[in-house]
């Protein structure tokens, strides 16, 4: 008997790859991992830590996987178009794209300069639009996609001291909608995961009080975390558009 082909659940087209930004480390490194367990080419983009993601890269491939790490600082507006470049001229069309760099800058609002506002927002927000604006034809054209951006539980409530930080990770979550509304039609996703309190190098100095704060009792895991990004990039979620995914424990129950 000839077993009939799901046609809802489309395969991702031979030769693409996965870029994950902010891979050298915390929640991206253990996204690269992930995603290369499932077969994907991955490139591990990063900033200033070329050390992490070579030893990302490294452990990929010393497991059979195929992965390059690829430096530029996605605040940048020149930085994106060499990234992309390089990655596809190494790797091939990128097909999964994982917006996960970021960073803060904490200051309670009233004392909140213009340069920790910008920095915070560039990085943040304006770099994971423009990575997305430049991996989307591509997508088109293949008529397969998957974007997950990362945004935080400090986008959805009162974070004090994180003006910035929660603007921008709420701006994550509204651009996410639009534009998956935008390219559903194409066989494109695009989610967001907002995790909670999940330590790692860059929350080091966050202060939680697991007892009250978290219903589970616990901080999450960044494998935890890279296991949803996981599914989101996966043909098992072609199904799965617009939204945001929260792994936190329950605390915004």
């Amino acid at each position: 008997m000839t077993q009939a082909v799901d046609s809802t659940r489309p395969e991702p087209p031979a030769g693409g790859c996965a870029l994950i930004t902010g891979g050298s480390r915390g929640i991206g490194a253990e996204t690269a991992l992930v995603l290369a367990e499932d077969g994907w080419s991955v490139a591990v983009n990063y900033r200033r830590d070329a050390d992490g993601a070579s030893a990302v890269v490294r452990h990929i491939v010393e497991q059979g996987g195929n992965a390059i790490a690829v430096q530029g600082d996605v605040s940048d507006p020149g930085a994106v178009e060499p990234i992309f470049a390089q990655v596809e001229s190494r790797l091939g069309p990128v097909l999964v794209l994982v917006n996960n760099a970021a960073m803060r800058a904490d200051v309670i609002g009233m004392h909140l300069d213009d340069v920790s506002w910008m920095q915070v927002i560039e990085t943040n927000l304006s770099g994971l639009f423009r990575m997305t604006r430049r991996a989307l034809p591509q997508m088109v054209r293949s008529r397969w996609g998957r974007i997950v951006n990362m945004a935080s539980t400090a986008g959805m409530r009162a974070s004090s001291g994180q003006a910035n930080y929660a603007a921008a990770k709420a701006g994550v979550i509204g651009f996410t909608k639009t534009v998956a509304v935008e390219v559903a039609r194409r066989g494109i996703t695009v989610n967001a995961v907002a995790p909670g309190y999940v330590p790692t190098a860059f929350n080091a100095d966050a202060i939680r009080d697991l007892n009250d704060g978290i219903p589970l009792g616990r901080p999450g895991t960044v494998r935890e975390v890279a296991a949803c990004i996981r599914f989101l990039a996966s043909p098992d979620a072609s199904y799965v558009t617009g939204t945001t995914l929260v792994v936190d424990g329950g605390a915004t129950a």
